[in-house]
């Protein structure tokens, strides 16, 4: 009976799909392992199932030895990306003993601008801190020179905003005693012109009536 060829396609029942897995696997693993026999040929097989679990083959006993082996003598594969992942270590390795021969020698003079581990200073060295030192004296007196500038400019302008509400305020307060007398005035003429039209009416009428 002649078997159907196979659609080269995804399995969609899992339970055809692992049965397939399973024989092809063995399939594969055998013929892998006759031609290491047949032909002395050096073979390594890694299979991983949908599930992560791992089966291999290898006719040296270790699969690590053959992959390290096509690492080695891959020109345009991963044998590259090794070499050069080797050269970046090296050159990242150079860049730090740089750097921290850079840090300690910041950290040296760090401490010799602040007036530490002056014993082994030379004269050079101790003009070129006296040098510095000068400079960022010069440097912080200017910026607070600055600083005080302008609070300086600040102060003033609230001054004469301070002035400007006070000047208002005085106006507010001769308008409102202004107001007042005008108010207290009045309030006297009215009684005054009272008191003449009680009086006068008090005077009309012939005498010895009242």
């Amino acid at each position: 009976m002649v078997r159907g060829k196979r659609e080269m396609r995804r399995i969609e029942d899992t339970s055809s799909r692992q049965v397939t897995f399973t024989k092809r696997r063995g399939g594969l693993l055998k013929k892998a392992f006759e031609l290491s026999v047949l032909c002395d040929a050096e073979v390594a097989l890694v299979i991983f199932s949908t599930r992560g679990k791992l089966f291999e083959f290898s006719s040296r006993h270790c699969v690590q030895k053959t992959i390290d082996r096509y690492l080695m003598h891959s020109k345009d594969g991963a044998g590259g990306s090794k070499k050069d992942l080797y050269e970046n270590v090296q050159h990242l390795k150079s860049e730090t003993a740089a750097l921290e021969k850079e840090i300690e020698f910041l950290e040296s003079y760090n401490r010799k601008l602040l007036g530490d581990d002056l014993e082994a200073a030379s004269c050079q060295e101790l003009d070129e801190l006296k040098n510095q030192i000068e400079k960022g004296l010069t440097n912080i007196r200017a910026r607070k020179q600055r600083i005080l500038s302008d609070q300086i400019s600040e102060l003033k302008n609230k001054e004469m905003m301070l002035l400007k509400e006070n000047a208002i305020l005085q106006g507010k307060l001769k308008e409102l005693s202004q107001e007042k007398q005008s108010k207290r005035h009045t309030a006297t003429a009215e009684n005054i012109n009272d008191q003449m039209a009680v009086e006068t009416e008090l005077a009309i009428g012939r005498p010895g009536t009242r």
